[in-house]
């Protein structure tokens, strides 16, 4: 899993909608389109995005209507790598550069 694709992927605030509504309930891309209220090729494009990322799996197939759902999977490990960040940092943290202009 690549962490810093996955943060960019959901720093698009119509990505991050579509995660939130697909952690609810399933949505194929014309559901999504209305409840956005973008176009269906714009959704189709969020969830290419989202797809690669890996966050989203194909739930059913109805016919023509794909509806996809979230990959819970994908947002446990990205909250495990957060957390493991949080708990790698120093309260007394000091400088570790070169702020005085010091040289060596």
């Amino acid at each position: 899993m690549e962490i810093a694709i996955i943060f960019k992927c959901l720093s698009d605030e119509n990505r991050l909608k579509i995660i939130q509504l697909l952690s609810k309930r399933k949505y194929c891309v014309r559901a999504l389109s209305q409840q956005l209220c973008i176009s269906e090729s714009a959704v189709s494009q969020h969830i290419r995005v989202l797809k690669n990322a890996g966050l989203l799996e194909i739930g059913d197939k109805n016919g023509y209507n794909i509806h996809y759902a979230v990959n819970k999977e994908v947002l446990l490990l990205l909250s495990e790598k957060i957390k493991l960040l949080a708990d790698s940092v120093q309260e007394n943290r000091v400088c570790g550069g070169n702020c005085k202009g010091e040289t060596k």
